[in-house]
């Protein structure tokens, strides 16, 4: 009775484990209130961007505090990194960024608060 008992237990606990914990990133279930471009922008653009962003390999480069915050405060109709992360048929075009899919609406959204902000460095 008590191996039935365990053996129960176990398999309640992997059945309750796995209907009731989702994987997230830290950026899906955070928010950042005060975003900065070396704590919270540079991080991200380089984990995200800058793989095809650099060197002229693809426009626009995305390596420096002055191109991010250029691309990012480009109007989304002429082509902004807004539009290609949030909206790609606001420019335009059918490719989101990046190309392994769209990034989680709570990083998005503090792109546009750095933007609002002022672009703080």
């Amino acid at each position: 009775m008590k191996k039935i008992t365990i053996l129960l237990a176990i398999i309640l606990l992997c059945v309750f484990a796995a209907t009731s914990c989702e994987s997230n990133t830290y950026s899906e279930i955070s928010t950042v209130t005060n975003p900065t471009y070396t704590k919270n922008i540079k991080p991200l653009f380089d984990s995200q961007c800058v793989t095809c962003h650099k060197n002229d390999d693809q426009f626009p480069n995305l390596t420096t505090y002055d191109e991010v915050k250029l691309s990012v405060d480009t109007n989304p109709a002429e082509g902004g990194v807004l539009c290609y992360i949030d909206n790609p048929s606001q420019c335009f075009s059918d490719n989101i960024m990046p190309p392994t899919g769209r990034m989680p609406q709570t990083t998005i959204d503090m792109i546009k608060l750095w933007k609002t902000q002022g672009y703080v460095n």
